[in-house]
């Protein structure tokens, strides 16, 4: 059961439809992601014009910004999330054994930068050297930390609202875990 559920389509106001319709005027495809953030017309409009900069526009290569916010989702125990991404990361390129080795918390340099980021909000200064070496960008590290940050905010979004997944969504090997749609 949800503690707030998203808004059906049918329901959406001038408002909340002009708040999720870019200049084109057309809608995105009904999630449940989307439908829950119609709930607050307002805050939908700022946070899809800000999470449009991180999924389209950052620096970060989309292969590490998907294995990114696995982890968090992964971390987080947000299903919804999980199986979102699994789908666009799978897209991207991203292949099965590095999912896995996202879900298995495997030695990777990214998976210890989620890991510090989430556990302590900052990352060692071994893990800043070889991350900062790794993408050669200050615009790419710094999209790489708003991005974690992102996702964490989203992954207690759609956990606190317990947000199921969409129909027709896979699970994407999320047995077990804690959250949204467990």
């Amino acid at each position: 059961m949800n503690r707030i559920s998203p808004l059906p389509r049918d329901e959406w106001d001038d408002e909340t439809i002009a708040a999720f319709s870019p200049r084109e005027g057309r809608l995105p495809p009904p999630n449940n992601a989307l439908d829950l953030l119609a709930r607050h017309p307002l805050l939908a409009k700022s946070f899809m014009r800000y999470n449009a900069y991180v999924l389209n526009r950052s620096a970060l290569p989309v292969v590490v910004r998907e294995l990114a916010i696995l982890r968090v989702a992964w971390r987080r125990r947000c299903r919804y999330e999980w199986a979102h991404h699994v789908k666009m990361a799978r897209e991207a390129g991203v292949t099965d054994a590095q999912i896995e080795q996202v879900r298995a918390g495997g030695p990777t340099l990214l998976n210890r930068v989620v890991d510090e980021l989430d556990e302590r909000s900052r990352l060692s200064d071994e893990t800043y050297r070889e991350i900062a070496a790794e993408l050669g960008d200050d615009r790419a590290l710094m999209d790489l930390v708003f991005t974690v940050g992102t996702y964490a905010l989203l992954s207690m979004v759609f956990t606190t609202f317990d947000l199921p997944l969409d129909e027709g969504t896979a699970d994407e090997g999320f047995d077990g875990a804690l959250g949204a749609g467990s």
